[in-house]
């Protein structure tokens, strides 16, 4: 069964601006979504959420910081689903509370070259 990748995007925002009672929200949210995926056997990787800072190497081996703060979308996280197909896989995006948080989902059918995982 092919393997998906949701790329967790959303517009910038500061975390630390959250409340601690939105912030335990959004991680129940998460918390049983994942837990959902898991025990339906469709997600394969809970991934994880991503810093908002990074560096980028070039072909020449040039370092910047990245990613590019001139975007006005970043990449929050990512995760792991299997399913039989794109169709299948937008099902179980349109579950995702990254949505709910104003987010979107990038669906990407991931190639399979890579080692298999054991």
């Amino acid at each position: 069964m092919p393997s998906y990748m949701f790329v967790y995007r959303s517009e910038p925002f500061d975390f630390s601006k959250m409340s601690p009672d939105q912030m335990q929200k959004s991680m129940e949210l998460w918390t049983a979504w994942i837990g959902k995926g898991f025990q339906e056997g469709w997600l394969a990787d809970a991934g994880d959420a991503l810093l908002p800072d990074g560096k980028v190497v070039n072909a020449a081996h040039m370092v910047t910081d990245g990613p590019f703060m001139e975007a006005n979308e970043v990449v929050g996280g990512y995760g792991v689903v299997k399913a039989a197909t794109y169709e299948e896989a937008i099902t179980y995006a349109k579950t995702c509370p990254h949505l709910v948080e104003g987010g979107r989902v990038e669906i990407r059918q991931m190639a399979g070259v890579g080692a298999p995982k054991e």
